[in-house]
């Protein structure tokens, strides 16, 4: 009853997110609070929702203080020149554009947390992507995922907790793995590199000369022109869209097929920035306005002093010399104090970043709610074991890539923690029976990972998803099947390559 009752609680805050029917937050606290009645432990949701909470109070408050200290970072201008040099590759090219937001999610997530990764690459690539009128659930997909399989450095949480569920040494497990995430990576540049082509062909293509300035290039017949004048990075961007009833027939066509074969990405109203009823300008109407290269909080005679503190910050991240939000709380505290010295400043940046810290923070404690009864009333421990119990005995031999294809769904419906820690030391164990090593069921685990974080239950992707103005359920039906696809490519090269 246990384990039919599992499912069906998540299919149905899966549904009802993706048909928005119920926002995420309110999903994640009222469905789990239904099915704890349901299942007849009603009188121990509290204890529940407190344990959920306090386990993820320490994330809550990393969050809280790394969202306050990266945007201090964007608002002294630390990541301009970084901005400045992403513009320059991109060229206002919607292809150009989706590789660089692979290239560059996957490069600082070399710093093992996805909440610094998200928050960097949103901040950089967002006034690009709503200036050329890109879907914003391209960019957070590709960031998402890119990210997922750069999660499995040593560091970033996933390898080290295959590591200590097992007693094994985390570069055994990782060194081996780097050729076929190495793959998985490749696929998600390639993933890019397809989405950029839908985006061009939607929208068209803008080139940027050495000055800045937009200029036009030929677009195929039926596309809308885009013209466009900017004074250079952060300046007040003008577009203008000329249309005509042709045009406007080219466009509705397709839309109304649902893109058709390599039609538009985001034909959604809901999932791109130009549409009616969002939060971004209609065409024709746009009059966009970057990040403000005058802006009166940059802080130009203190940038090395903020590249040396953001550096040793994440050094000290990565060395775990103290638990991650203390470094998130004595660096946001130490940002403020020395670019805002004043109190009144550092009072209005803290409040020109409340909207984030509140959405996020009030999501991360709905999900522990979610947490909290899954795990309190013994329904994932029963998921899981149906699952483990189900696989017959001929794939035994094969438990490492059982393993595998187990790690898409689960890393995906479970916390790492509860993965690696309740489920990985079950399937090493059947795996030993058949003479599968250990080594390669803890390598097989590190699969999902490219759609594990997209999960529900990863706090980061509400930073991602808040930050970038998308809709959870528009994110994760967009993300989910893209996701999985770099999983079973991470999958299959393990195998080609003898690793899994």
């Amino acid at each position: 009853m246990l384990t039919v009752l599992g499912f069906v609680m998540i299919a149905t805050f899966l549904v009802l997110i993706m048909t928005k029917k119920m926002s995420p937050m309110a999903a994640l606290i009222l469905i789990p609070v239904l099915f704890c009645v349901l299942v007849g432990q009603g009188a121990h949701l509290g204890a529940y929702v407190l344990k959920g909470v306090g386990d993820l109070a320490p994330t809550a408050a990393m969050l809280m203080f790394a969202i306050i200290y990266f945007g201090v970072m964007i608002d002294v201008g630390l990541f301009d020149p970084v901005v400045r040099g992403i513009l320059r590759f991109c060229k206002a090219d919607p292809v150009r554009v989706v590789v660089g937001t692979a290239l560059l999610a996957a490069i600082v997530s070399l710093d093992g947390d996805g909440s610094t990764t998200f928050m960097i690459t949103v901040s950089a690539l967002y006034p690009l992507y709503r200036r050329l009128k890109m879907s914003l659930v391209v960019m957070t997909g590709v960031a998402a995922t890119a990210n997922g399989v750069m999660n499995t450095v040593p560091w970033g949480g996933p390898t080290a907790r295959a590591a200590t569920a097992l007693k094994l040494d985390a570069g055994d497990i990782f060194v081996p793995m780097v050729p076929a995430l190495a793959t998985g990576l490749v696929a998600v540049f390639l993933l890019a590199y397809v989405l950029g082509r839908r985006e061009r062909k939607r929208l068209g293509l803008l080139t940027l000369d050495d000055a800045g300035t937009a200029t036009g290039r030929a677009v195929p017949a039926g596309e809308p022109v885009l013209a466009a004048a900017t004074g250079g990075f952060g300046a007040r961007v003008r577009t203008t869209v000329l249309r005509t009833a042709a045009l406007r027939t080219a466009k509705a066509r397709p839309a109304a097929a649902g893109g058709g074969n390599g039609g538009p990405v985001s034909a959604d109203p809901a999932t791109t920035d130009t549409a009616p009823g969002t939060d971004g300008p209609a065409p024709g109407t746009d009059d966009f306005q970057g990040l403000d290269p005058h802006r009166a909080t940059l802080r130009p005679k203190l940038y090395w002093f903020n590249a040396a503190l953001t550096v040793a910050l994440l050094v000290l991240l990565v060395l775990q010399t103290l638990p991650i939000p203390v470094l998130f709380l004595l660096g946001a505290a130490t940002a403020l104090t020395v670019n805002f010295p004043r109190m009144t400043d550092q009072k209005a940046r803290i409040a020109a970043h409340a909207e984030n810290v509140l959405n996020v923070s009030g999501m991360v404690f709905a999900a522990a709610v979610f947490t909290g009864v899954l795990t309190g009333t013994g329904m994932v421990a029963h998921m899981a074991r149906w699952l483990v119990d189900g696989i017959p005995d001929a794939l035994g031999p094969h438990m490492g890539v059982v393993t595998g294809v187990l790690s898409i769904p689960l890393t995906y419906f479970m916390s790492n923690d509860g993965f690696y820690f309740g489920i990985v030391p079950i399937l090493a164990e059947a795996g030993a029976a058949h003479g599968v090593g250990a080594l390669e069921i803890a390598r097989a685990s590190l699969v999902g990972q490219a759609l594990h974080m997209s999960s529900p239950l990863v706090p980061a992707v509400y930073v991602l998803v808040g930050m970038a103005k998308v809709e959870f359920g528009d994110h994760t039906r967009f993300t989910v099947k893209w996701a999985v696809l770099t999983s079973l490519v991470v999958l299959a090269a393990g195998l080609l390559y003898g690793i899994i």
